[in-house]
């Protein structure tokens, strides 16, 4: 049986454009794509802190260190520029590489710039 896990996370990425009459997808900074195990048109999970919107669409790489998030297309509706989102991807694992599997989280600050990039969450307490 497969099980599916949280593969990658960028966390509070911070919208810098959004453009409607643009081929529909979110442009992401390429570093970022690769800081976190991500890859080009891979499909993504968007939730906008700053909303509560939630919809999926796919990666498309923006120029290296530029800091670019732009939601595009239709999902250019769903932000405005300077809403916090979460971005995430999944994947399924079989029990063998549930074992050993730790996501790849990545914090950003509000210019999206690594905060900090690690692989648990604090447990929450009451």
């Amino acid at each position: 049986m497969l099980t599916k896990m949280l593969k990658a996370k960028l966390h509070m990425a911070c919208i810098t454009q959004a453009e409607l009459w643009y081929d529909g997808s979110c442009a992401i900074d390429r570093d970022l794509v690769e800081l976190a195990g991500m890859r080009e048109f891979e499909q993504i999970d968007i939730y906008n802190v700053s909303n509560g919107e939630r919809f999926s669409t796919y990666i498309i790489l923006a120029e290296p260190g530029s800091g670019t998030i732009s939601m595009n297309g239709a999902a250019a509706r769903k932000v405005q520029v300077g809403d916090r989102i979460i971005i995430a991807t999944y994947g399924h694992l079989d029990d063998d590489e549930l074992a050993a599997f730790k996501p790849k989280l990545v914090y950003l600050n509000d210019d999206n710039s690594v905060e900090r990039s690690t692989n648990t969450i604090a447990m929450q307490t009451a």
